[in-house]
Formats: C-alpha cells, structure tokens, sequence
C-alpha cells in the first residue's frame, strides 16, 4: 500500500476513531498510519507518522484541533492536508480552523461515502471540499477592509482563474471554462497561491473574500 493515502484521525472519542479507521482501512487506496486522543498528541503522531491527510477534531483536551493545526502547518516542511472535524457545521470553530490553514471540514454525521469522497478530494487538492458552505463561511466573516496588496499584483487570468477556483470548479472544470489546457491552470493556480500567500485552495478563497476581492452575494 506504497501508494495509498496515508491518513491520522485524531479525536478524544474512542468509538469515533474507531469508526472512521474501520471506514477508511476498508478503502482500497486508503490507510489510517496513527491515532491521537488529544491536541497536543495529534501534533507528535503527525510529526512521527507524516500523513497525506488527517482528520482533526475541532475540540480535543490539551490543545484543540485549531492549535494543533497551526502548530503542525508551522513546523513541517511539507505538512499534511488537514480536514476538521465537527458536530456543527455553523460552529465558529470551524471558520477559525480554515483561517488556522486547515483544508476543508466535515461533519461527524456525514456518511460513509462522503468521509472517503473528502479524503481522496483533499488529497488531490485540484478542487474545494464543500464549497458552497466555505463561500458561506467565508462571505459571514468577511469584513469592509482595504484590499490586500496582492489583489494588484493578479494577471488578469489569475485573476479570472481565483474567480472561478472560488465557486469549487476543478483545475480541468476550470480549463474548459477558459479555454485553456489544465497545466496551463495548473501554473496559474500555483502562481495565485503564491501571489496570495496561501497554501491552497481554501486559503485562496478566504483571502479572497477577506480582502475584498471576491464580495458576498
């Protein structure tokens, strides 16, 4: 399994750790690496184990998912894709979370399917998990601010290209719409990021909103 996504479920719930490697270890393509019970514990297990994805439980003893987060994106040179994991899809926790650089979020509620569905869209990193409920997100907390620097610094491609990266579309979803190949998107997602400061897609569209770029409807 050399080549399957290698996955860390942390949460301070036996029996939800339990559920969600049983889901996910029964995925051909899939592999749960490690568990963790606690913030902090998450952040050793993610250092020792170097997952592709891991599922975090927003609120765990010692240090919460949003800590634990920021500490793991701070301090490995390639960190892994984080999906939160909450009871509530309107808890504010979860916005911070996005802020916090985690990569999309799901509801402990949500089926077997879609947990399998997430993991495998967050892995690949080509599209948004749940974007209409991160625009919705994104548009509650944006505020009138002045816009960010690099909203000038945009070619007018990237500038269409973050547009459309906003609304969920794929990178292939998005050469179709532009007329273009997907490694020519490709390079301009990869140069948005960069001229946006974010570290993927999710990060772009809440910078988006935030700075103005993208208003709420």
């Amino acid at each position: 399994m050399s080549d399957a996504v290698r996955v860390v479920v942390a949460d301070d719930e036996r029996m939800v750790r339990t559920a969600l490697r049983v889901i996910l270890d029964a995925e051909p393509g899939l592999e749960v690496v490690g568990e963790a019970t606690t913030g902090a514990e998450a952040v050793s297990v993610v250092r020792d184990r170097l997952p592709d994805v891991v599922l975090m439980d927003v609120r765990m003893p010692e240090i919460d998912g949003i800590r634990a987060t920021e500490q793991i994106l701070a301090t490995l040179a390639a960190p892994p894709r984080i999906v939160v994991v909450t009871t509530f899809e309107n808890d504010s926790y979860v916005y911070d979370a996005l802020r916090a650089g985690a990569s999309g979020f799901l509801l402990k509620r949500a089926a077997a399917e879609e947990l399998i569905q997430a993991v495998r869209l967050v892995a690949r990193s080509d599209s948004l998990l749940f974007p209409a409920k991160v625009r919705e997100l994104a548009a509650q907390h944006a505020s009138a601010r002045a816009a960010a620097p690099w909203t000038t610094r945009l070619t007018e491609r990237e500038a269409e290209v973050l547009r459309l990266m906003t609304t969920g579309l794929t990178n292939a979803e998005i050469a179709g719409r532009m007329g273009v190949g997907p490694a020519t998107v490709k390079t301009h997602v990869a140069s948005v990021l960069a001229k946006t400061g974010t570290r993927d897609r999710t990060q772009a569209v809440i910078a988006a909103y935030e700075s103005g770029f993208v208003r709420p409807r």
